[in-house]
């Protein structure tokens, strides 16, 4: 087992998101058995025997071999193709009850961080703030049902948090059943 993980810059914990865990399943791209293994979405036509070991996330020979992605481009028009290329073919995606989606802020992909609560949501106003724009613009209009929604964050729903990489501004959006 490796003693670190590769580093993800639009993932920078993805063990604390879920999105890998310790396992001594073989890698499906690689057939090595790192000691870790990917757990959430990865998008492609072909069939795959298994999940992906880190290793082949990170340098893209997952992605390759299986023509597929580990995130869907939904969100990622603001960004270069390199940007584009690094989040969906080289980056861990993550655990989402709808379609995950990737927020972009400075022009540039935003650093997934985990799925939050109220209580860890609140510690960042800025994305607190932004979330309940977002939900007001589309179709929120109800204030005391809009702040019971957010501050039950974590109990049926949720928010995922990311920090943009350029100027560390925070923001969330809201995901449920």
């Amino acid at each position: 087992m490796s003693a670190s993980l590769p580093f993800f810059r639009y993932h920078p914990d993805p063990l604390a998101s879920g999105s890998i865990r310790a396992s001594t399943e073989v890698c499906a791209c690689c057939n090595r058995s790192t000691g870790w293994i990917y757990t959430a979405t990865f998008y492609t036509a072909q069939a795959t025997n298994g999940h992906f070991c880190p290793w082949c996330i990170a340098d893209g020979s997952a992605a390759e071999r299986f023509a597929g992605e580990f995130m869907d481009s939904y969100g990622l028009d603001d960004v270069s193709e390199e940007t584009l290329h690094e989040v969906t073919r080289h980056t861990p995606g993550f655990h989402a009850w709808q379609d995950p989606h990737w927020l972009v802020h400075c022009h540039d992909a935003a650093a997934f961080l985990g799925e939050v609560g109220y209580t860890e949501l609140a510690a960042h106003p800025e994305a607190l703030d932004e979330l309940r724009l977002d939900l007001r613009m589309g179709g929120w209009h109800d204030s005391a049902r809009l702040e019971y929604f957010l501050t039950h964050l974590g109990e049926g729903a949720t928010a995922m948090l990311f920090r943009c990489t350029v100027c560390g501004t925070h923001l969330a959006y809201a995901d449920a059943s």
